[in-house]
């Protein structure tokens, strides 16, 4: 109940006014049955923009942090996530990841839509970033489409680290379902993962024309800021007075 009534009533209205977003290809989402939309993750806005513009209900597997935060702010965004039906994913490890497959084909098994960001974090750059493949395990187990969303210029209207998000024109596109059936039965087998992966990548590329890096997000992020704590350590700032 809580999600249309923040759909509808509290925030999906205050987004659409404040965004305007320009929708395209809305008509490549399935109005029935199981699908998963694959996306790209520029800012904290995406989780509630797509579902704001959707017609119907989608369950987005959300970083567990957003579940597990300290204090009143913390609870706060906790009890707003769990009321707006979104799951929790542990990215710790191999186990969470099945954890997270799991409660992915439990959504799509009772025929819902699922969003699901297959860099597995907010790109801290802009930039696309090469995909996991639990989006290839859920969509070949499941037997489901694959519908491509490029959310544009929400890294620009709330980029990693700002609070509120600047009025900015926004762009959701939706491309056109990808079929994977002729991979069925072949799951369990890493090079077909990885093809299913990235054939899901280029169609998300070929939507958000954004630049393409060919590494996991989370592994350039920690090298970007390994480089800064280095350059930090070795050149620290030197008192004025």
């Amino acid at each position: 109940m809580f999600y249309y009534v923040l759909k509808y009533v509290l925030l999906g209205p205050l987004l659409r006014l404040v965004f305007r977003p320009r929708i395209e290809g809305l008509e490549n989402v399935p109005t029935d049955g199981p699908a998963i939309i694959a996306g790209n993750h520029l800012s904290f806005s995406d989780h509630f923009l797509m579902p704001a513009i959707l017609k119907r209900r989608i369950t987005f597997l959300a970083k567990a942090e957003y579940f597990t935060g300290p204090g009143i702010k913390g609870r706060l965004t906790a009890a707003f996530f769990r009321s707006a039906g979104q799951i929790p994913v542990d990215r710790s490890g191999k186990e969470a990841g099945q954890a997270a497959i799991r409660e992915g084909l439990g959504v799509l098994r009772k025929g819902e839509l699922l969003g699901i960001y297959p860099e597995g974090t907010r790109s801290h750059d802009g930039r696309l970033y090469k995909g996991k493949v639990g989006v290839a395990v859920m969509a070949l187990r499941a037997k489901v489409p694959v519908i491509p969303c490029a959310m544009i210029g929400t890294f620009e209207a709330q980029p990693p680290g700002q609070v509120v998000p600047s009025i900015h024109p926004v762009v959701i596109r939706f491309g056109k379902p990808l079929d994977f059936s002729r991979y069925a039965g072949m799951e369990n087998e890493k090079a077909i993962l990885r093809a299913v992966t990235d054939e899901i990548m280029y169609a998300i590329l070929s939507l958000s024309e954004q630049e393409y890096v060919d590494q996991y997000a989370a592994v350039a992020k920690a090298e970007e800021t390994a480089k800064s704590a280095d350059r930090v350590h070795r050149f620290p700032r030197v008192p004025l007075s």
